[in-house]
């Protein structure tokens, strides 16, 4: 038997399309690529050289990360967005399936205007005065749960869950365990949220990043250094705080600025770190779960 030819013919219209596609992405691809290398490199560059465009570093020195790990702060701050970002996530994504389940239900009564007011805080809110009183009011200023609660949930988020167990969880796995005598509790963690790991991970991941990077709500609420997460110690680091350098010597002012450049992109890379590890995990679930969730219904 002949073997068949399966090679794919394209024609010349084809061929400039993919072109245009190639060099289109490629393009794309060194726009998103180059600042990282750039980072990357610059963190290797001793002193105050300045970099030209090449990746190469002109002078390697690891002085950078030696500041950065010599810096008791970082440290602390660093620990703390570990255990923010942990925690945090957990409670938002604990606040987001028990407000997406019940209104995925088509039987929920109320649920149309409960999702309503769900809208309306997407594009209106109290402001930052009231909810600083609120959070004073309830006496969780300087304290951790000050940076976890007030912005426990994403409406966004909640809907795209909502939509995936509406779609992509048929109705009839609902009827059979209810024909079986299982609750709704039961339902939702052993049945619906096992199925639906794909969305999970993506939430997940965009909750985690969202309380590493969150800076706002700790320079607000919290007052001990000692609770600071990394994003606020970095801010302070990174940006010169002129009104408090004025009385100081030149030398004194000219050795902190060096020291400011040595440690600036060794500590974007440093911070950088938990995300970029965290991310491969999810990757398989992260197009398919923002896909489904985000698009049907």
């Amino acid at each position: 038997m002949k073997k068949r030819n399966h090679a794919i013919r394209y024609t010349f219209s084809d061929r400039i399309f993919l072109a245009f596609n190639w060099i289109f992405l490629s393009s794309f691809l060194i726009i998103i690529l180059y600042p990282l290398l750039y980072v990357i490199s610059a963190s290797f560059t001793a002193g105050t050289t300045v970099m030209s465009l090449s990746l190469i570093p002109e002078r390697f020195s690891v002085a950078g990360y030696q500041a950065v790990f010599q810096e008791a702060d970082i440290w602390t701050g660093y620990l703390n967005s570990l255990f923010y970002m942990a925690a945090g996530t957990a409670i938002s994504l604990a606040v987001t399936i028990l407000c997406a389940y019940p209104l995925s239900r088509p039987d929920f009564k109320g649920g149309g205007f409960i999702m309503i007011l769900c809208m309306i805080t997407m594009y209106f809110s109290g402001g930052m005065i009231p909810t600083f009183l609120v959070v004073r009011d309830l006496g969780l200023l300087d304290s951790r749960l000050a940076v976890l609660l007030p912005g426990a949930m994403s409406v966004y988020n909640m809907i795209v869950m909502r939509t995936y167990f509406r779609t992509q969880v048929p109705a009839e796995v609902l009827e059979s365990s209810q024909l079986d005598g299982c609750g709704n509790i039961r339902y939702l963690f052993s049945i619906l949220l096992p199925l639906s790991v794909p969305i999970l991970a993506v939430i997940g991941l965009f909750y985690a990043v969202g309380h590493w990077n969150a800076y706002f709500d700790a320079m607000i609420y919290l007052r001990e250094r000692s609770k600071y997460p990394l994003s606020l110690i970095l801010r302070e680091i990174l940006i010169l705080n002129e009104s408090s350098l004025e009385d100081m010597d030149v030398g004194v002012l000219m050795e902190i600025e060096e020291r400011r450049n040595i440690m600036k992109y060794a500590v974007i890379v440093v911070s950088s770190l938990p995300v970029m590890l965290l991310y491969p995990f999810v990757q398989k679930y992260f197009v398919k779960g923002i896909m489904i969730g985000a698009v049907k219904g």
